[in-house]
């Protein structure tokens, strides 16, 4: 078996599963679907990729990335996008969303 980074088969970069019951759980994916991250690991950490804030019925605020195609727009820019961030990751402490990862939005 070769090391990650030294083999040219990039198949642990992601897969499509189009049997999916939920498939696309995100709308306006341009490049293969990756199903890969699922269930993002970003889930727990400070990431630049769009989420609201809500309290749970515990009382607990949470994410909710359900706006984020970040992990699942294509194999190889999924992937190096969760390294990324898994790098040096930072724990998530409840706050909303930065301005400077807010998406742009136009005003109509």
């Amino acid at each position: 078996m070769q090391p990650k980074d030294s083999t040219s088969n990039e198949s642990f970069k992601g897969f499509t599963n189009r049997e999916c019951p939920f498939y696309p759980c995100h709308q306006g994916v341009r490049r293969e679907f990756n199903c890969l991250f699922c269930y993002c690991p970003l889930i727990a950490y400070d990431c630049p990729g769009p989420y609201r804030v809500y309290t749970d019925k515990h009382g607990l605020r949470r994410k909710d990335c359900s706006d984020c195609r970040l992990p699942h727009d294509g194999y190889r820019a999924s992937w190096a996008f969760i390294q990324k961030w898994l790098e040096q990751p930072r724990v998530w402490d409840g706050h909303e969303q930065s301005e400077r990862y807010r998406p742009f939005r136009r005003e109509r």
